[in-house]
């Protein structure tokens, strides 16, 4: 059942364009960049195996997809996982805030660059 549910959950990314629309609350408020900005458009490069381009949207990405994989097993680190992660985020989060201009030196593609580009 869960590698069934991890099947579909891979197709549905494939299958599907990410969304144009910046919906982060955060982001909205403050114009900088929360810790899990980028994630879902990451989501679905990570997906169609763009790790280049996912990273561009949120360097955490592989270990966010990582983390929500290891949520459907009971393995035994999967809190250490858990844990580790969080913290990541919340340092990776504070850094994006304190040098924002430190974002702009990922090399950065979006969706439709990507598409116009194969």
């Amino acid at each position: 059942m869960r590698v069934a549910a991890m099947a579909v959950l891979i197709a549905a990314l494939r299958s599907f364009t990410p969304p144009a629309l910046h919906v982060c609350p955060f982001h909205w408020l403050t114009g900088r960049p929360c810790p899990f900005c980028g994630l879902t458009r990451a989501a679905f490069e990570l997906a169609n195996g763009h790790w280049r381009t996912a990273l561009a949207f949120n360097a955490l990405s592989p270990l966010a997809f990582t983390m929500i994989f290891a949520a459907l097993w009971k393995i035994p680190g999967r809190s250490r996982l858990w844990t580790a992660g969080l913290a990541a985020f919340a340092v990776y989060g504070i850094c994006r805030l304190a040098w924002p201009e430190a974002a702009r030196l990922w090399p950065t593609m979006t969706f439709a660059d990507r598409v116009a580009g194969q």
